[in-house]
């Protein structure tokens, strides 16, 4: 049996600024989309706010499960803390769950209740700055996720996705409804939003329940890791492959069949040769090779 475990090839401070980045951003939409609030009275503009205010509770408890999965393996944790992040992820669908149903109280109430929308100008101008904020979080987020594969920060991400989305469909309410006096418009298009909300849980639920599972990898990965195996002149078969994922390392386990006659140092050392072909292209893995014999195999 052949079990080591690597090096991390991430950079842990970069997904800490990632999170402190998105908490910062956030707070800032907070802050100018309050005061729109108040000044337009927009239901859009209240899904809007409402939609940020989860965004920074959700990059709280990335900020959070970020630095405990980054936490090395102990006594206790062997695998690690990985499932942290994807805990964090279904703790944010459980938050913006709720608010979607807030959201859709308020705007039926409105599209029962008209109300106008004053200063429209003023709240196009708050959300062409939230978009150009979010824009730049995403980009940096993008950026870490590429380097890092992180659970956490991509849901994040999915967050300010959503909110370059709702700020564009609260600039078009906004158009309609103080230019064209279609005052059905603010509430129509907050229905939207929390339609495009609730689509963005299922997303992240289904990311973190994968990882919480222990899903397998990709098919694609699955077969690539298979195919590298199987790349060894000296192994003459693989089987009983097992992957999972948590947080951003990856387990990998398989059996490689070799020549019987083959001494015990050196079918430890086909393994190790068949471990370095597939860790070249899946860093931040602990895999485990089993060898079994050939005369064995059936």
């Amino acid at each position: 049996m052949h079990n080591h475990t690597h090096a991390k090839a991430s950079n842990p401070e970069l997904m800490k600024r990632a999170t402190y980045a998105s908490v910062f951003v956030a707070s800032i939409l907070i802050i100018i989309k309050i005061f729109a609030w108040f000044i337009t009275d927009s239901v859009s503009i209240l899904s809007s706010l409402i939609d940020s205010s989860l965004d920074l509770m959700a990059s709280i408890f990335n900020m959070i499960a970020v630095r405990h999965s980054l936490l090395p393996a102990d006594d206790i944790h062997r695998f690690g803390h990985g499932k942290a992040e994807p805990l964090a992820g279904l703790g944010q669908a459980a938050f913006i769950t709720g608010s979607s149903v807030f959201l859709c109280i308020e705007a039926v109430h409105r599209i029962i209740s008209p109300v106008e929308i004053d200063k429209g100008i003023f709240a196009i101008v708050v959300m062409l700055i939230s978009m150009m904020l979010s824009i730049i979080l995403m980009l940096y987020q993008h950026h870490v996720v590429k380097r890092t594969e992180s659970l956490a920060i991509k849901a994040d991400s999915i967050h300010y996705l959503n909110d370059v989305g709702i700020n564009l469909g609260v600039i078009f309410a906004v158009i309609l409804s103080v230019w064209f006096d279609w005052t059905y418009a603010d509430p129509i298009f907050a229905l939207a939003i929390a339609v495009i909300i609730l689509y963005s849980v299922w997303k992240i639920a289904r990311l973190s329940l994968d990882q919480l599972m222990d899903s397998e990898l990709p098919y694609e990965q699955r077969d690539r890791i298979q195919f590298l195996a199987e790349s060894h002149l000296q192994v003459l078969d693989v089987h009983d492959l097992r992957t999972r994922k948590s947080g951003q390392d990856k387990f990998i386990q398989l059996h490689i069949v070799i020549d019987g006659n083959q001494t015990l140092e050196k079918a430890h050392a086909i393994a190790e040769e068949v471990e370095s072909l597939i860790e070249a292209e899946f860093p931040n893995s602990d895999i485990i090779i089993h060898q079994d014999p050939d005369n064995n195999y059936s």
